[in-house]
């Protein structure tokens, strides 16, 4: 557990574990400097920290992309990445910060997934 639930990020993290139990990872990142501010991972193959610097670029350079087509009065809301088995999904917040989590795709429904992570994201701003 590398996190506290004395901020607010380690809160989010607790509340989406209270709701996703079963999830392989998760972390709350500051996308200006890609640093993690709390992160829980029940997978120890899958360091939620060392994911946050690189999910930051991705979610750079989708910005950066969006700028380039100049897609005016468009946000991001999240980035969904499937993999054979996983879901990687980053939900940005308003205030420079993301969720990024990982579960399972077979016990895991991607719907509630998202949900659970709109839910908390509120909690950043």
């Amino acid at each position: 557990m590398a996190y506290s639930v004395n901020n607010p990020a380690g809160k989010v993290i607790d509340g989406i574990l209270q709701d996703l139990p079963g999830l392989m990872a998760v972390a709350v990142v500051d996308t200006n400097s890609g640093m993690s501010l709390a992160s829980h991972s029940n997978t120890p193959s899958i360091n939620p920290d060392t994911a946050a610097a690189y999910n930051t670029e991705v979610v750079k350079q989708k910005q950066k992309a969006m700028a380039a087509l100049k897609l005016q009065g468009e946000a991001i809301e999240d980035i969904l990445i499937t993999l054979s088995n996983q879901i990687h999904l980053l939900k940005l917040t308003e205030n420079n910060k993301f969720i990024y989590l990982v579960v399972n795709s077979r016990d895991t429904n991607l719907a509630i997934a998202r949900e659970v992570l709109r839910s908390h994201a509120g909690n950043l701003n």
